[in-house]
């Protein structure tokens, strides 16, 4: 089988409101208020909890590797609490899922949250049954930039890994596609989106109607 392979936050959705929460209460617990800005720090918050704590303690001037190895899981922990309260998926992104699905390809998620927070919020949203494989940055003993998560959602969505595409928004799923030997598509809606084209995917994705006319050029139709 041929697989879809997706980053969640950034690429399926827009999970930024929620994580910038998660880091304001740590800075509240720290005694410097609200630090982070909702929509104005969203590129921050879409690259994971020790990013949103380092940027923000530097931002008041305070950073310390302690403080972020301390209030990580204070993070992870809050963050669980009001997993769902702001996000939303990007326009189109659950409607290109099931027309990838009715043609015949695989549908998974590889991504860097902690695999148990991304099935939470998958289950929270209610699509978690849509995807037929979700690997996070702990189910496996490497994360992406490795190649070998990717392979591994490509696995157990039923597919074969050299016949798979991921589909992100950062240097980060370039560079796992590209070790994997395997085709990237890259959202250029997200906050980061306008650096997207300097990283030369096989291809940018402007919006999500446009995904399932782009797969079976770069992966293939399904026979």
């Amino acid at each position: 089988m041929r697989t879809v392979i997706f980053d969640l936050d950034g690429t399926l959705a827009d999970t930024s409101g929620d994580l910038l929460a998660a880091a304001n209460h740590c800075f509240r617990d720290m005694g410097h208020g609200d630090v982070l800005v909702h929509g104005d720090d969203a590129a921050v918050a879409l690259r994971g909890g020790r990013m949103m704590l380092t940027h923000g303690l530097k931002r008041v001037d305070a950073y310390e590797a302690a403080t972020v190895d301390q209030y990580y899981p204070v993070l992870l922990d809050a963050y669980a609490q009001a997993i769902d309260h702001h996000t939303e998926f990007y326009p189109g992104a659950l409607e290109a899922v099931e027309t990838l699905k009715a043609a015949g390809y695989g549908v998974g998620i590889c991504t860097n949250k902690p695999e148990r927070l991304a099935d939470l919020l998958l289950t929270r949203l209610g699509v978690r049954g849509a995807f037929a494989s979700l690997i996070g940055a702990d189910t496996l003993p490497v994360r992406k930039p490795d190649p070998e998560p990717l392979r591994e959602a490509a696995r157990r969505a039923g597919g074969d890994p050299a016949l798979c595409v991921l589909i992100g928004d950062s240097d980060t799923d370039r560079n796992t596609a590209r070790a994997a030997g395997v085709p990237s598509v890259l959202v250029t809606f997200g906050p980061s989106g306008a650096d997207m084209a300097a990283l030369q995917p096989e291809a940018l994705l402007d919006h999500f109607d446009d995904l399932p006319g782009l797969v079976p050029g770069l992966i293939g139709q399904v026979a």
